[in-house]
């Protein structure tokens, strides 16, 4: 039986793999799944996605209890997780299955996307424009199970790709981790 209480979050932020542990490990946070959203073809594959031609992008959807954690705070881990500036690509991934996005399921959240990206902009930590996509959610296609929790089933590829991706020097830079 389904939770309710329980609302959904869909960032898209490059790599989902990388995306995925630090959602899983917030407080309030019941479920995450890895998979493919914003695209034309119903679906699809990973390689699919991987091959740039579906307009999908990989993402992750968050299943969250927001009287533990609010939506604000996982827009919060989530711009500090990526490149907001970078267009069509995070890090060393380049296509626009890799682009970053907020898929927001309410008006609620479309709000609140909007008002913190703009903060976000405003802060003065970047020297180009923020160019994160708010955009209506629409079908989220779980990816295939070999790429679920991919950190803890293949911890020693997963720790190569995150280690050699330019995302934990980019984190460290930017918001000081």
């Amino acid at each position: 039986m389904k939770d309710t209480n329980l609302e959904l979050a869909t960032f898209a932020g490059g790599c989902f793999w990388c995306m995925q542990p630090f959602f899983d490990n917030t407080k309030g946070v019941k479920k995450t799944t890895v998979g493919y959203i914003g695209g034309h073809e119903a679906n699809p594959t990973y390689e699919d996605v991987s091959s740039g031609s579906t307009g999908h992008a990989e993402a992750i959807q968050v299943e969250f209890d927001p009287k533990v954690v609010s939506y604000e705070k996982l827009l919060d881990l989530y711009w500090h997780n990526i490149d907001p500036t970078q267009v069509n690509g995070q890090f060393v991934d380049e296509g626009t299955q890799y682009r970053t996005a907020i898929f927001y399921h309410s008006d609620d959240q479309k709000r609140i996307a909007e008002q913190s990206k703009k903060a976000l902009g405003l802060s003065g930590r970047f020297d180009k424009p923020i160019v994160t996509q708010i955009v209506p959610a629409t079908v989220f296609y779980p990816a295939e199970e070999y790429h679920q929790k991919y950190y803890l089933k293949s911890t020693f590829q997963y720790n190569m790709y995150h280690d050699n991706s330019g995302r934990h020097e980019y984190e460290e830079k930017i918001w000081h981790k």
